[in-house]
């Protein structure tokens, strides 16, 4: 029961993706939410997201102390889904937190989550220009090594296009039995 990263760009399908391999992991998964709800439309967003997973997931919102919320989600959950962790980085330079560390503390906590499979979700923001501001060039250079960290212990990883799960690592044959599956859904 290995952990999974799940990148792809915006509205790519990779949270649609992450949650058919989140039920699939187990009989009682947790949706684990890092957004902040600042301003009225994202209120809305968030409430419309969990109505919309009420049925089939336990919602825990954690925006800054992620490792904690996984070790505590792992005592009564099997899955555990986070989403995300592009918009956790951001919570945590925007609270001046120390990135690195809790990207530490994220990798520690994976490695002793043994009782539940953890669905990492994240956008890859390395695909496009090189922003223009020191701010935007030290959050990409920030989420791109996380994501590579987090990728070296992740049994599977994939990068979600159009809808469509790509392996980056893991089993191809289990993959393309999901990615059937996606389509059947």
């Amino acid at each position: 029961m290995g952990h999974v990263l799940v990148l792809g760009g915006a509205r790519s399908g990779k949270t649609g993706f992450a949650e058919r391999l989140a039920m699939r992991a187990g009989t009682r998964p947790a949706y684990l939410a890092t957004a902040q709800a600042l301003d009225a439309e994202m209120r809305e967003r968030v409430a419309s997201h969990k109505q919309q997973r009420a049925q089939v997931f336990a919602t825990i919102e954690e925006p800054l102390r992620l490792s904690a919320a996984i070790t505590q989600a792992a005592k009564t959950h099997d899955a555990i889904l986070v989403d995300c962790l592009t918009l956790w980085i951001t919570n945590l330079i925007v609270a001046n937190e120390n990135v690195a560390t809790a990207v530490d503390e994220l990798l520690a906590t994976l490695a002793a989550t043994t009782s539940a499979r953890v669905i990492l979700v994240s956008n890859e923001v390395g695909l496009g220009i090189v922003p223009d501001n020191a701010m935007a060039r030290m959050f990409r250079d920030l989420a791109g090594s996380a994501h590579q960290r987090i990728a070296e212990i992740c049994d599977d990883a994939y990068f979600v296009v159009a809808g469509l799960p790509m392996v980056l690592k893991g089993s191809v044959p289990q993959a393309e039995v999901l990615q059937r599956r996606v389509h059947e859904a």
